[in-house]
Order: C-alpha cells, then sequence, then structure tokens
C-alpha cells in the first residue's frame, strides 16, 4: 500500500478515515487478497493511531473483508462468491426499492442533476479512465438512493456490498464493459425522467444482475483473488 495513502484521508475522524482507506485499498485490490495486515504499519501509513485501526479492522472482519484468526494475525480475504450472491441479494432489494420511489417523484432538477452524471461518466468513457468511471458510478447509484428520500438505502447497501465492489472494480478496466454499464445507467435515468417507476424498476434490476453474469469470466481471468471451492 502506497506511503501517499495517507493524502485521501481528511475531514473525518481517524476512526472513519482509517475505515474508508482501508476499506477502498482492499475492494480496489491494492491490498491483495491473503495478504497479512499490520496495526503498526497501516497506522504509520494511514497517519493515524492503532486503536482506529484496530476499530476499522473489526468493521472490516463485520464486512467480510478481512478475517482476524487467533494466534495469526489480520489477512484481507479472498473474493467469496457466495458472500458476492449475498451482497447483491441485499443490494438489489434495496436500490430497486429506492428507484422506484425516486421514479415516482422525480422533477426536472433531479433528472438535471442525473443527466450531469451521465455527461461525466461518457467523458471518463471517452478518455478511458476506469477510476473515474468507478466514483462517477457509485456517485449515480447514491443519487438515486437519495432521490427516493431513503437515504438509508445507500447507507445498508454500501455496509453490505464490499465483496460485490471487488468484483465490480476488476471488470472496470474493460473498456467495453464500462461503455455497456453507462448505457444501462442511460436507461434507467430515462424511465426516471418519464416517470415510470416499473421500467426504472425493471432497467436497474437488470443493470445490478450484470456483475452477476460476469461473474464467471471474471474469475477466470483473476483466479488469484477469488477463494478456492
Amino acid at each position: 500500500m502506497r506511503a501517499s495513502i495517507r493524502e485521501r484521508t481528511s475531514g473525518t475522524s481517524a476512526r472513519d478515515q482509517a475505515y474508508a482507506v482501508l476499506r477502498r485499498a482492499i475492494v480496489g485490490a491494492e491490498l491483495e487478497p491473503g495478504r497479512r495486515l499490520s496495526e503498526n504499519q497501516l497506522a504509520e501509513l494511514i497517519g493515524v493511531s492503532r486503536t482506529p485501526v484496530r476499530d476499522a479492522l473489526a468493521r472490516l472482519r463485520d464486512e467480510r473483508l478481512v478475517a482476524i484468526v487467533p494466534q495469526l494475525g489480520t489477512f484481507v480475504t479472498f473474493i467469496d462468491e457466495e458472500a458476492v450472491a449475498d451482497a447483491h441479494f441485499v443490494r438489489e432489494a434495496l436500490e430497486v426499492g429506492a428507484v422506484r420511489i425516486a421514479a415516482r417523484g422525480a422533477d426536472v432538477e433531479n433528472v438535471r442533476v442525473l443527466r450531469e452524471n451521465l455527461d461525466a461518466q461518457q467523458r471518463a468513457v471517452d478518455a478511458d479512465d476506469a477510476e473515474t468511471f468507478a466514483r462517477l458510478d457509485d456517485d449515480l447509484h447514491r443519487l438515486l438512493c437519495d432521490l427516493s428520500g431513503r437515504e438509508v438505502a445507500w447507507r445498508l447497501s454500501e455496509r453490505t456490498r464490499g465483496q460485490l465492489d471487488r468484483v465490480r472494480l476488476l471488470s472496470l478496466p474493460e473498456a467495453g464493459y464500462r461503455g455497456q454499464m453507462l448505457e444501462e445507467h442511460r436507461a434507467v435515468v430515462e424511465a426516471i425522467a418519464a416517470n415510470d417507476a416499473v421500467g426504472a424498476e425493471r432497467e436497474l434490476r437488470h443493470h445490478l444482475r450484470m456483475v452477476l453474469s460476469q461473474l464467471p469470466a471474471i474469475r477466470e481471468a483473476h483466479p488469484e483473488y477469488f477463494q478456492e471451492d
């Protein structure tokens, strides 16, 4: 993990900083599966004491992103396909419910904000910028939950989908995949613009299932990230 990691932490408590940085590093494979984690080294890199790091690792254990093994230490977990399926189940239930509400009440200003995000996604696709596209993808899904008035949907989804996000980020370097995701995002937003709750639900459900459909190919391309059967 790069020493420059501390530049990514600002404006939040030490505990939340440590959690956000470590989660991002694990999901993005900067901290690779199987790696043993040292609280002292992580604290130094992030620029916090050991206590926030220990608290962060406990939260990440609950999300199945790390395993704490007595007498051996703390390790980054491998991607578990059952955990990916569980995370998808929770995310789909929460976000599909939220988008149905959002579509019914969306106004011109709401749609403008969503389309601005899509325009930025298009620029990221054109620039072959996978990192920016991943951030904008998250931003769009958060906006959809926020528009429903049920912001808790995003927070709960975020807590449970760490394993799913790992798979999603492994797929994003493929430019064609990003273009496909953008078109699916457009379909969701157009349904919302038409206040078509049924259509928005259908399009979002299809979009969210895209990652699961790609899982065998992603595992074949990156077997070193996955838990052995």
